[in-house]
């Protein structure tokens, strides 16, 4: 693909180490392309990582998934990312868990990691972890990735209700995530509704964007602290970028006890005849 100096769609990223005094082991990018010479079609590359491992492991990690995928992003000639993703995954995870064996201080390193990509208007995402990507529209926030925790394994066996997630001693036990000894899959699934089937969700992949979406990837760090409920109002009235630095300011404000990272895509729309809340700018 040919890198671009300007993104068809809104942007906006900030993070923060949060109010803990760890440091902060999140990397994310956001990178605009077109996809040739010949197809002047606009590509949006948008990476979220957060880094597992003590001794600043978890940064060597996380900047590791975010600098790999960036560069095979760019060298991706095809619209459909999803064989990118699959190679990716293996090939990253593989390099994490050799840089960690390397070096005895690494070892165990490892990063979630959400990838959403936009051709287009047209959506494909892969994640493993429990960094979360949303879609908010019409006044809403739905999670259409899914955690891989042992809480949500815990949930859906029904070993666990909706009331005793928050305060469970195994929240943050990552099932699924790059530089693990075997290389994860990536996960295809795009949960649009409540019930959706595993076939259902994966043939999501594609889905059309609407003027006035909004994309939201983050770390754990954002979704620990701050509600689907909350992240919407945040937005509105806002700027991507002013929403951006609100929801890390919200998260701090309630203990920031985590690093928190954001990144928010926005469909451009029509001032005159759509209003999804959020300002153009």
């Amino acid at each position: 693909m040919i890198r671009s100096s300007r993104a068809h769609l809104f942007v906006a990223a900030q993070t923060h180490p949060g109010q803990s005094g760890k440091n902060n082991e999140d990397s994310f990018a956001i990178s605009a392309f077109t996809l040739s010479q010949h197809n002047p079609m606009p590509v949006v590359f948008a990476i979220v990582s957060d880094g597992i491992g003590g001794h600043r492991a978890g940064e060597v990690a996380s900047s590791i998934v975010v600098n790999m995928f960036s560069e095979m992003a760019e060298e991706n000639t095809s619209g459909n990312p999803l064989p990118l993703f699959q190679e990716g995954f293996y090939r990253v995870s593989e390099e994490i868990f050799k840089q960690a064996e390397l070096d005895g201080t690494r070892k165990g390193m490892g990063a979630t990691v959400s990838c959403a990509w936009v051709v287009g208007d047209v959506l494909y995402i892969a994640y493993a972890g429990d960094s979360r990507i949303y879609l908010i529209r019409e006044g809403k926030a739905r999670q259409i990735s899914r955690d891989h925790t042992w809480v949500q394994e815990a949930i859906e066996k029904g070993v666990l209700s909706g009331s005793q997630i928050k305060t469970h001693p195994n929240l943050h036990v990552i099932r699924r995530y790059l530089g693990s000894e075997t290389p994860p899959e990536p996960d295809f699934r795009l949960f649009l509704a409540e019930n959706e089937t595993e076939v259902k969700a994966k043939a999501n992949q594609g889905m059309m964007l609407q003027p006035g979406d909004v994309i939201l990837l983050c770390t754990d760090g954002l979704t620990d602290l701050v509600n689907d409920a909350e992240i919407v109002q945040t937005l509105q009235g806002k700027t991507l970028n002013q929403a951006a630095l609100s929801l890390i300011d919200l998260a701090n404000q309630r203990g920031g006890h985590d690093n928190i990272t954001t990144i928010l895509l926005g469909m451009p729309f029509d001032k005159n005849q759509h209003k999804p809340g959020w300002v153009m700018g």
